[in-house]
């Protein structure tokens, strides 16, 4: 039991300095902002970090594709027929 005891204490030790220490950062972070809002600037409000979403693509059927590819061929082709029919006038 006595290495129980010794433990508790150690880390309610840690525990103690863990405090103070958040304390201390609280403290720099408010002097900072202080000196911030003096200069001129807003401190940015604290934020949950952006989760980065999978963008969800699009799904072609091949009768689609066959579809598509056709009417650009079709497109290609009036094109080309009048580019000829251009040089020949």
């Amino acid at each position: 039991m006595p290495n129980f005891q010794r433990l508790l204490t150690e880390l309610r030790s840690v525990r103690m300095q863990a405090e103070q220490d958040v304390e201390r950062l609280g403290a720099a972070i408010t002097a900072i902002e202080a000196i911030g809002a003096k200069a001129g600037w807003a401190p940015r409000p604290a934020r949950a970090p952006a989760v980065r979403r999978r963008r969800r693509r699009g799904r072609m059927s091949a009768a689609a594709r066959r579809k598509l590819s056709r009417l650009l061929k079709q497109r290609w082709a009036a094109g080309k027929m009048r580019r000829r029919a251009k040089k020949k006038a």
